[in-house]
């Protein structure tokens, strides 16, 4: 379907299928015909057959035939653009450098289409134009083959568009044969296909020959220069980066001595229980066997951290070799957005433009966006972005702007100068912003326009807009970029950028996000199936415009590629506060705990700014490597082998009958394949053809019109019903964070392995709640999540074990990502220790002398401190950013993750759903005015509680051990550490809970406070106004009484 063709909407179940049109202003397209010669500035004419005349078949560089003549003839018979070597067409003379070639025409038998066709008859017609099979008695036509996508058919590679034409019987048209634009549509025929893959094994086979010093290099390749280049795009395109030894071997050292010491103390701790305070003693019993239990599963995960590098002009070297089609694979990207009040379309649009300026070839990049809230703001926002698009992909294209999404690039306090020579840089920057500035104007109309419509949109060919009741609408796409219509200011072609809201209707169960992300996935594969997809939250924009291609360097890699199901890059966030008061940022996460994985199976899904590929998320295994060959014993003399026995066969067998079966049991394979087809991937013809191409590719003889129809169908409400999406395909269902530890964890469950890409330069950028209410809430649905999957089918803690693919170290960070919101428990009881002993006089370890409450102090903080900067120092994370992450994991442990266990186990328990809540991705005017906002939640009534119980012990403490003379003051250090250790960990939170002092300092209304309260209780226990009771009264006997 051609861009700008009109908002396609209907509903398979309905059978209701519009396409309406006029909506949107028709976008000016550019002038194919009467192209003039780039030499001579001729036209450039026509051939015999009245086709447009092609000098050069790979870039379509417009030349004339005269021009074409005398280049062969007289010239150095290359093409100007791509320095291809001109071939001899149909009716050309020949010249020197012609004997090698054919006396047929290049153009009509470069792809051998008779031959093909008579291989593999109508490609793929018996799954695009009728249902499966199965089920419906023999076929008429005795002859009948199988889908030849199932038989081992060739697709049509995969160039990033709809296919423009389709062919049946007859031959290909030459639309297909001939490229007259300058970026044209990748389309290789089967056999120069064959020819290339033939290449490769040979260029495999001379390395493995040379390595065993059977074959040396040529005389002429010693002394050719391009020999270095071949030699360096034959290299791996990543690296391990291990840690240095200096750098981990301490750290281990550290965490087996902390394990002994922690053995050593719960030993003690359990064989000296205190008689006097029994249950405060058992209840830190078990809280500290749980802690110990809990950071053995943190702890060992990162026993094996590693670093990764890699190599982009390898990258290049190999698959954009100059006068070749580029051979980088096409990526799918996908956005998500709900609700533009609370994601704003401005932001949503620059996420979007980010993804269309990237670099990478505009022909092998899709974005879809899903709209899961039906909103024609969010549409109409999107069609504004794509008008603009026009003028800010060739910007940032031309002067390589980082980062290329606007509102970012304009608001960087550095030198936009830097680096940049070109003197028309500072005038088209000027223009720029301010085209981007009306942008935002038009972002801003739309968004007050539809505040005041409450009563639902119209669109402007007076029908109301099909996603007008959020709950009950049909699904609708729109292509806004693509074929025919993605042309930026320039001329050049523009990515495809397409609408997609999904169908819903009441009754039906739509799975949140990670239902709108399966309905993208297969939305995609019909459209374009690439083989790799990128998933972005709308308010994460492509900070690093290289992005896609560090992910390549591992995804294309020869050697580690193929087992490879995801790229993690870690989440970067702007607009946080200098302090970073909450630990927006994750460091200690995303900086130590997935490089950790990362040395083991690979890092966890987290939602965002991952490139998966296609077939790992259809719930294929990885391909298995050559299994290692069984010890074969002679038979001259017994050995330690086993004797290989061989089987006999007949010559008749061996070249008749055993051809036969195995020709018999392949073909009824692939009818049981056949027939379980629709039940794993739904009632789909299209969209199972697509899932079988590995390499990607549209089926190739499917028309846009039938695209767009089986587009809509796959979105249909009800068509995951009955199939194993959400269970064992796609984004997995389960838990309200559905679209993030579930998936991963399946993925590695088969086999596969995952891959953490930290890029200098990060790769995405967005934005986190740096409020204190809206981040606790953030925290509470992770948590929420968390605790659905400990209860669910797929629990990490009992599933996956059958056939031993995950590694016991990856199953244990999977577990701990299930269990830990339970660490609340035990944590909320020890934060309120401390201050029961404070207030009872009691102690949960039995007395001990002053010297030794120091000594086992002194232990506990030094071993604590010790494993953290040893951790800090081969990670690079700082100590601030490790004490806030400390910090933030008690204050959400006693609030958020408590209450996402109370809350888990009321779903389980009693079936009480929880609604999910998105998070406002909306900023503030002034910088980290957020920060100080008070939103009162019940979320905020645990800490507060255990500050006030934990100030009031402190204070009761210490005017006791003020009362009772020295020897109170022992027995007091261990009881005011723990208070104290819990204060300071919930400091961050009282500071968010007093908000902004303008004239008093937070710290000096603290301590203002606990002094007070201190000298207070001190003054009433004193009394100096009271007289005293004991002793004689000088009033009756007198002084010398």
């Amino acid at each position: 379907m051609e861009a700008g063709a009109g908002l396609v909407a209907g509903s398979h179940n309905r059978n209701e299928l519009v396409v309406i049109h006029g909506h949107e202003e028709s976008k000016p397209l550019k002038n194919l015909d009467g192209q003039v010669c780039e030499i001579c500035g001729d036209e450039v004419g026509l051939t015999v057959d009245g086709d447009l005349f092609v000098a050069c078949n790979e870039c379509g560089f417009p030349v004339c035939r005269p021009a074409y003549e005398y280049e062969r003839r007289e010239g150095s018979q290359l093409c100007p653009q791509c320095k291809t070597r001109y071939k001899r067409l149909k009716g050309n003379p020949r010249v020197e450098g012609d004997d090698d070639e054919e006396d047929i025409d290049d153009l009509e038998h470069e792809f051998n289409i008779e031959d093909e066709q008579n291989k593999h008859k109508y490609m793929a017609e018996a799954m695009l134009h009728g249902k499966m099979s199965y089920g419906r008695g023999p076929e008429d036509d005795d002859n009948a083959q199988f889908p030849s996508v199932i038989a081992g058919g060739r697709s049509r590679p995969v160039s990033g568009e709809f296919p423009i034409s389709s062919y049946g019987h007859g031959e290909m048209p030459s639309s297909l044969h001939k490229r007259v634009h300058p970026y044209p549509i990748s389309e290789p025929g089967s056999e120069r296909w064959d020819e290339k893959k033939e290449g490769r094994w040979k260029e495999r086979m001379d390395d493995w020959k040379l390595q065993q010093g059977n074959l040396g290099p040529e005389p002429d390749d010693i002394n050719d220069p391009d020999m270095a280049v071949i030699d360096e795009a034959r290299q791996p395109l990543s690296r391990k980066v291990p840690i240095a030894s200096s750098k981990i071997n301490p750290y281990r050292m550290v965490i087996v001595a902390r394990l002994a010491i922690l053995a050593f103390f719960l030993r003690y701790r359990i064989l000296n229980p205190v008689h006097d305070a029994f249950g405060l003693w058992l209840t830190s019993i078990i809280c500290e066997i749980w802690f110990a239990f809990s950071w053995i599963l943190d702890q060992f995960p990162k026993w094996f951290p590693i670093d990764r590098e890699t190599y982009l002009d390898r990258l290049s070297l190999r698959y954009e070799r100059e006068g070749e089609p580029n051979m980088l694979s096409p990526v799918d990207v996908f956005v998500s957005t709900v609700d533009p009040m609370k994601e704003p379309p401005l932001v949503t649009g620059n996420t979007v433009l980010s993804i269309l300026a990237m670099d990478y070839p505009v022909d092998k990049i899709s974005c879809y966006v899903s709209d899961d809230g039906a909103s024609m703001l969010t549409f109409e926002s999107l069609s504004e972005t794509a008008e603009f698009a026009r003028k800010w992909v060739p910007f940032c294209k031309k002067f390589s702007i980082e980062p290329r999404a606007p509102e970012m690039y304009f608001t960087l306090k550095i030198d936009y100068l830097k680096d940049k020579v070109q003197p028309t840089f500072v005038k088209e920057r000027r223009a720029m912003k301010r085209e981007y500035e009306e942008f935002k104007v038009r972002i801003n109309a739309l968004v007050a326009k539809a505040a005041k419509v409450p009563e639902g949109w119209i669109m402007q060919d007076g029908t109301p807009w099909p996603g007008n009741n959020t709950k009950d609408h049909p699904g609708m796409i729109q292509v806004f970029l693509g074929h025919s219509g993605g042309l930026d200011a320039d001329g050049n072609e523009l990515p495809r950028l397409v609408y997609v809201s999904r169908e819903k209707r009441p009754g039906f169960q739509h799975h949140k996000k990670a239902g709108a992300m399966n309905a993208l996935v297969r939305v995609s594969g019909v459209l374009t199936n690439a083989p790799f997809m990128l998933n972005l939250d709308c308010d994460h924009y492509i900070n690093n415009s290289k992005a896609v291609r560090e992910a390549m360097c591992f995804l294309m890699d020869p050697q580690i590629g193929r087992k490879v199901c995801y790229v993690q890059f870690p989440q970067r966030f702007d607009g946080i506060d200098t302090n970073d008061r909450y630990a927006n940022r994750n460091t200690v996460f995303f900086d130590i705990n997935m490089k950790g994985l990362d040395g083991i199976q690979g890092p966890v899904y987290v939602g965002t700014g991952c490139v998966f590929r296609r077939q790992a998320l259809y719930g294929y295994e990885p391909p298995k490597g050559p299994k290692r060959p069984k010890m074969v014993s002679c038979d001259c003399c017994p050995c330690f082998g086993r004797r290989k026995k061989l089987p006999k066969y007949s010559k008749h067998s061996a070249n008749g009958d055993a051809a036969d079966l195995q020709g018999m049991d392949d073909d009824k394979e692939l009818l049981m394949s056949e027939m379980n087809f629709e039940k794993k991937f739904g009632q789909s013809a299209i969209f199972v053809t697509s899932t079988l191409m590995e390499q990607g590719g549209v089926p190739p003889s499917s028309s846009p019109a039938a695209l767009l129809k089986e587009a809509i169908h796959v979105i249909s409400c009800g068509y995951e019903d009955k199939t194993e999406w959400g269970t064992e395909l796609g984004w997995i269902y389960g838990s309200i964070t559905e679209d993030i530890i579930l998936t991963g964890f399946k993925m590695h469950c088969r086999g596969w392995r995952s891959i953490y890409c930290m890029p200098k330069r990060p790769a995405f950028k967005g934005s986190a709640p740096i409020n204190l209410s809206d981040r606790l809430n953030q925290v509470l649905r992770w948590a929420l999540g968390s605790v659905e999957i400990f209860f669910s089918h797929h629990s990490p803690v009992w599933y996956g074990y059958k056939g031993g693919k995950l590694k016991w170290f990856e199953r244990f960070a999977y577990v701990n990502t299930a269990i830990y919101p339970f660490t609340s428990l035990p944590l909320l009881a020890y934060c309120t220790l401390p201050a029961i002993c404070l207030l009872t006089d009691r102690f949960i370890m039995p007395a001990i002398s002053t010297f030794a409450s120091l000594f086992l102090i002194a232990l506990f903080m030094s071993i604590q401190f010790a494993t953290g900067i040893l951790e800090l120092r081969w990670s690079g994370v700082s100590i601030e950013e490790w004490w806030r992450n400390e910090q933030f994991w008690v204050i959400g442990g006693v609030s958020a993750h408590l209450f996402a266990v109370v809350q888990g186990l009321l779903k389980v328990l009693a079936g009480i759903d929880t609604n999910f809540t998105v998070t406002s991705k909306s900023s503030d005017d002034e910088d980290f005015g957020e920060l100080y906002a008070f939103k009162w939640t019940t979320l905020l009534i645990p800490p507060t509680t255990i500050l006030i119980i934990n100030l009031v012990g402190v204070v009761a403490g210490i005017s006791d051990a003020i009362n009772n003379g020295y020897q109170a003051w022992g027995p007091l250090f261990g009881k005011l550490f723990f208070a104290f250790w819990v204060i300071l960990h919930l400091y961050p939170f009282l500071k968010g809970l007093m908000g902004r002092q303008n004239r008093t300092p937070t710290i000096v209304v603290i301590w203002s406070v606990l002094l007070a309260s201190i000298f207070s209780l001190l003054w009433v226990r004193i009394d100096p106004f009271v007289l005293k009771t004991k002793g004689p009264d000088t009033k009756k006997c007198g002084i010398n009484c």
